[in-house]
């Protein structure tokens, strides 16, 4: 495509002087056809291509490859440099025609004007239009940064926003649970009985513990590490000092990822708050299996031996909440229900896909099968 414009730019203006009728001098025709073929310049440096127009402008038939040449002129170079062959395309071939053909004054006018206009105008011409793109090109910057700065803005108002939010959770959730944690250790400090005061203490325990975790989540605190694989042991031993009957076995050699710790972490404390509130009694098993490049931690409970504490609700939200958790670590949960009881079963990844080098990987699926 470049070649065949190439091209055109020298045939056309060369097509042009050929086809003059009148030549002024013998040399004109040569000097003008040297101007075309020097066109191709103008790529590398416009004033290359506009200097061979001179002497082809004093011949008479130079105009065609000057038109071309100072056109790139205007669009590639500098005023200072514009003005200068503005001037020098206008001055020498007007002069020459002058002092050659002796004009009076107001023919001498004429011809300088109309060399004015036949260097000029192709020169503004190129110029205008580079200014247009360059306006235009800075008004598409400006536009995007225009959207950058407001997508910034809403960041930042969200952000806001997200924080605000962050306070009211915390000043209102965490005064009520501070309140629990101080009246539970009030009633242990008072009561005699010994099963008030565990209860009492395993309360205030699960308050405070309960608003440590808002602080992490809410982003408030950071001393204090999140839960992860390491205390699973100590939500089973929880479980039991609760009442439920909890088998627990780990067959996990080391300890996995800390994102599929936590995650792992919280399938099994979800599972055992709804044992705990659906099926009270219910005899459980809690499975931690290594299977290949992943880790299936598996809750089951039997049938409840007595009534729960809360009517069962299907969908709840946090078994809802958990699929995402779980689909965020790159695994998958199933739950199910069973001859009266209820299965949880998560896959999560302890290391990269076989046959791959990235450690990078997650977008799980999850799904809920029922029984």
């Amino acid at each position: 495509m470049v070649i065949l414009l190439e091209l055109l730019v020298v045939v056309v203006p060369a097509a042009m002087v050929l086809m003059a009728g009148e030549v002024p001098f013998t040399w004109s025709v040569p000097a003008a056809l040297l101007a075309c073929l020097a066109l191709p310049l103008r790529r590398l440096n416009p004033s290359l291509a506009a200097l061979p127009c001179l002497p082809a402008l004093v011949g008479g038939l130079g105009w065609p490859p000057t038109v071309v040449a100072l056109y790139r002129v205007g669009s590639r170079s500098s005023p200072p440099v514009m003005i200068a062959w503005v001037a020098a395309a206008t001055a020498v071939p007007a002069t020459f025609v002058v002092a050659h053909e002796s004009l009076a004054p107001n023919q001498a006018f004429l011809t300088f004007a109309f060399a004015l206009f036949m260097a000029g105008a192709p020169t503004a011409l190129g110029a205008l239009i580079t200014t247009r793109r360059r306006l235009t090109a800075s008004l598409a910057e400006a536009s995007r940064a225009r959207t950058a700065e407001l997508e910034a803005r809403e960041e930042g108002a969200k952000a806001s926003e997200r924080a605000r939010i962050a306070r009211e959770i915390h000043d209102a959730v965490g005064h009520h649970a501070t309140l629990i944690a101080v009246e539970s250790a009030a009633l242990a400090a008072t009561t005699d009985d010994r099963g008030t005061r565990d209860t009492a203490l395993r309360l205030r325990a699960l308050a405070k513990e309960s608003l440590a975790e808002m602080r992490a989540a809410l982003g408030l605190l950071n001393t204090e590490p999140i839960p992860g694989y390491d205390g699973i042991p100590h939500l089973v031993d929880r479980a039991r000092a609760a009442g439920l009957t909890v088998a627990y076995e780990d067959r996990t050699t080391g300890a996995p990822p800390p994102a599929t710790g936590r995650a792992a972490y919280r399938v099994v404390q979800e599972a055992l708050t709804n044992v705990t509130k659906h099926a009270p009694g219910a005899p459980t098993e809690v499975n931690l299996t290594p299977r290949g490049n992943h880790l299936t931690v598996t809750v089951t409970n039997g049938p409840p031996t007595s009534a729960p504490s809360q009517p069962s609700s299907p969908g709840g939200h946090g078994l809802h909440g958990l699929e995402e958790r779980v689909a965020l670590a790159g695994g998958t949960l199933i739950t199910r229900r069973a001859s009266g009881g209820f299965t949880v079963e998560a896959t999560l990844p302890v290391g990269p896909p076989a046959g791959t080098n990235d450690s990078t990987f997650g977008g799980g699926a999850h799904k809920r099968a029922t029984a």
